[in-house]
C-alpha cells in the first residue's frame, strides 16, 4: 500500500493543479510548508460527488473512514469527477445485448460514432439504451449523445426494454451485470474475460480527485494509516482477484470410436483444438460417465458389449482429463456402474490422487449426495447432481458405490443449506435423453425444483446434442450442452454440434455466461465452430428457447 500511495500522491497533486479549472473545483492552496506534519491533517475530508456517480462507486469511497460523502459541492475539501488525468478511480462499463443476441462485439470507433450520431450503416443496433448516470459520465468523454441513437431509461427497466426492442444494445456499469445480458467485446476486449486489459478498453472510465494539495495529501495519509481492508488503487468496480470462471461441459465417454482414435493418434488428441479453452477455466467441470478399469480391453473388443452399452475406459485415458485441467468430475452418468464396484472405487481413487473433487456419485449414497465445494477469489461455489432416469441407472446405496438417483426433496434441502452458507449452487442432471433442440417438459419439472431451491445454474449433462435455455426466476437453465468427448459424429448432424458454457462469477454472484460452440470433425475431436456454423446452432437453440 505504501508503495502505491507514494507513486500516486505526486500524480494527484499534478491532477489537482491541472484540473482545477474543470467544474467547481476548490481553489488551489499554496505549496505546503516543509515543516508540515501529519498532525496538520484533518481527521476526515468531505468529498463532493456529482449526481451521476454510481451508488457502488459512492459505497466504495464511503468505505474509507477518512471520507465523508457529500451530494453537495458546497463546503467540500475534495471533489471527484470524470477525468483522464492521473485517475485514482477506474470504473468499467460494458456494452451489452440480450443473451439471445448473435454477434460478438464492435469496434470502439464505431461505438463512439454511433453515440455521436455518425453511425455506420452496418452498426448492429438501431438504438443504444443507457440510464441517466451512464449518459452523463460518457458525455464527459465522448461529447453529447445523439438524440436519435441514444435513449435514456431507468437502470431498473434497462434489461427488459432492450430484450423487448429487438434491435437494441445497452451500456451499463460492470456491477449491474446479470446473466440475461450478453457482454459484447469492444475492440476485442471484454471485462468478463480473465485477460481483460482495462488500459486499452474505451469503456474504462477514469475519475480523478480534485482539490488542494493539502487535502489530497491528508486524505491519502489517512488511507495509508488506517490500513483499510480491500482498498486497492486505482479503485475499481472490476477487480481480477474477485472474478472466477466456471466451465461446464457435456458428455464425456472415452469408449468405442473415441477410444479407438485415442489409441491411434494419442490420448490427448481429442483436446487439440479446445484444450486451451478448457485449461483457462478457474474451475473445469467434466461429466465423465465411464469408469476406468485395469481389466478394460481395447476398443471394439466385443461388439456384443458395445451393442449392449456396457463400457469401460483404460486407466491411461485419464491423461486426456489431466491435459485439459479437470477440477471437478460429475458422476451422475448412466454407465458409471458398468464395470462393477471395484472399477468404480478405483476410479474415485484415481480422481482423489489427482486432487480432483467429484459429486453426483461416490462410494455409497451418503458420499454421492455431498456437494463438491470451491472457494476461489471469494466466490463460494457448490456443485450438486443426480441421475433422474429410472433407478436402475444409479447404483449408489447405503452399501454400494455408483451414481445417485435423484431424490429432489432431499437435494432441494441440501441446496438450500448451501445457499445459507453463502454458496452459489450449480446443479447438473443426468436426465432423459432426446434429440431435438427444445426444452422437454419432462426435464423442466426437475430443473425448476433445483432452481426454486436456490441453484443459480441448472444444467443437463445427459444431452447428445444442444438443447434450449431458459431464465427461470433468477436462475440460468440450460437443458443440455451436447457431447464433449464422445463418438456420435456419424449419428446425425445435431450430434456433431455442442456447446461449452463458460460461467462468470464476481463478488459472490453469477453475473454472466458465454457460449462456446464446438463441432466434431471425427469420432473424438471437436473444434471451434466457424462463424456460419455458430449462427446456425445459436439460431436453432435460441428459437427453441422461445427467443
Amino acid at each position: 500500500m505504501k508503495k502505491i500511495l507514494k507513486t500516486i500522491l505526486p500524480l494527484l497533486f499534478l491532477s489537482a493543479i491541472s484540473l482545477n479549472a474543470c467544474g467547481n473545483a476548490p481553489e488551489i492552496e499554496p505549496e505546503l510548508s516543509p515543516t508540515a506534519s501529519p498532525t496538520t491533517y484533518l481527521s476526515s475530508y468531505k468529498v463532493g460527488v456529482p449526481p451521476y456517480i454510481t451508488d457502488t462507486l459512492i459505497d466504495t469511497l464511503d468505505n474509507i473512514q477518512a471520507i465523508e460523502i457529500s451530494n453537495s459541492l458546497d463546503g467540500t475539501n475534495i471533489q471527484i469527477d470524470v477525468s483522464a488525468e492521473d485517475p485514482i478511480i477506474e470504473w468499467v462499463y460494458v456494452l451489452a445485448a440480450p443473451f439471445s443476441y448473435i454477434g460478438e462485439g464492435v469496434a470502439g470507433a464505431d461505438l463512439m460514432a454511433f453515440w455521436q450520431g455518425n453511425a455506420d450503416p452496418d452498426f448492429p443496433a438501431e438504438v443504444l439504451f443507457v440510464d441517466g448516470g451512464t449518459k452523463a459520465v460518457l458525455e464527459k468523454i465522448w461529447g453529447s449523445a445523439s438524440i436519435s441513437n441514444v435513449k435514456v431509461i431507468s437502470s431498473e427497466a434497462l434489461l427488459s426494454r432492450v430484450w423487448e426492442s429487438g434491435n437494441a444494445l445497452a451500456i451499463l456499469p460492470f456491477e449491474q451485470l446479470e446473466p440475461a445480458w450478453k457482454v459484447l467485446a469492444v475492440d476485442g476486449f471484454s471485462p468478463i474475460h480473465k485477460d481483460f486489459s482495462s488500459s486499452e478498453y474505451i469503456l474504462n472510465i477514469p475519475f480523478s480527485l480534485l482539490g488542494s494539495r493539502a487535502a489530497l495529501e491528508g486524505l491519502l495519509f489517512h488511507v495509508e494509516e488506517e490500513k483499510i481492508s480491500g482498498v486497492v488503487f486505482p479503485l475499481s468496480n472490476r477487480r481480477a482477484d474477485r472474478l472466477t470462471t466456471v466451465v461446464l461441459t457435456g458428455v464425456t465417454a472415452l469408449v468405442r470410436g473415441t477410444a479407438y482414435i485415442m489409441e491411434d493418434y494419442g490420448y490427448t488428441y481429442p483436446a487439440i483444438d479446445i484444450g486451451d479453452i478448457l485449461r483457462d477455466a478457474d474451475i473445469l467441470h467434466i461429466s465423465n460417465e465411464i469408469p476406468f478399469a485395469e481389466t478394460c480391453p481395447s476398443p471394439f473388443y466385443n461388439k456384443a458389449n458395445d451393442i449392449n452399452l456396457v463400457f469401460c475406459s483404460k486407466p491411461e485415458y485419464i491423461q486426456l482429463l489431466e491435459a485439459v485441467g479437470t477440477d471437478v468430475v460429475e458422476l451422475t452418468g448412466d454407465h458409471f456402474g458398468d464395470w462393477g464396484s471395484e472399477a468404480m472405487v478405483g476410479t474415485l481413487e484415481m480422481y482423489e490422487d489427482r486432487g480432483w473433487q467429484y459429486y453426483g456419485g461416490g462410494r455409497d449414497y451418503s458420499e454421492g449426495i455431498q456437494p463438491a465445494t470451491f472457494n476461489h477469489n471469494g466466490n463460494k461455489i457448490a456443485f450438486f447432481g443426480c441421475n433422474a432416469k429410472p433407478p436402475g441407472y444409479a447404483t449408489a446405496s447405503d452399501s454400494s458405490p455408483g451414481a445417485v438417483h435423484c431424490d429432489m426433496e432431499l437435494m432441494a434441502e441440501q441446496v438450500k443449506n448451501a445457499v445459507g452458507q453463502g454458496y452459489q449452487p450449480i446443479f447438473t442432471f443426468q436426465h432423459l435423453e432426446y434429440y431435438t433442440y427444445d426444452a422437454s417438459p419432462a426435464l423442466q419439472v426437475d430443473f425448476y425444483s433445483a432452481a426454486d431451491a436456490g441453484a443459480v445454474i441448472v444444467s443437463g449433462s445427459q444431452a447428445h446434442q444442444p438443447h434450449a435455455f431458459e431464465f427461470y426466476k433468477s436462475s440460468f437453465l440450460h437443458y443440455g450442452l451436447g457431447n464433449l468427448f464422445f463418438d456420435q459424429h456419424g449419428e446425425g448432424f445435431s450430434q456433431r454440434q455442442a456447446l461449452i458454457d463458460r460461467h462468470i462469477f464476481y463478488n459472490g454472484q453469477h453475473i454472466s455466461t458465454e457460449l462456446i460452440p464446438i463441432m466434431f470433425i471425427d469420432w473424438a475431436r471437436p473444434r471451434l465452430m466457424t462463424e456460419e456454423e455458430q449462427i446456425n446452432i445459436l439460431n436453432n437453440v435460441f428459437t427453441a428457447s422461445g427467443w
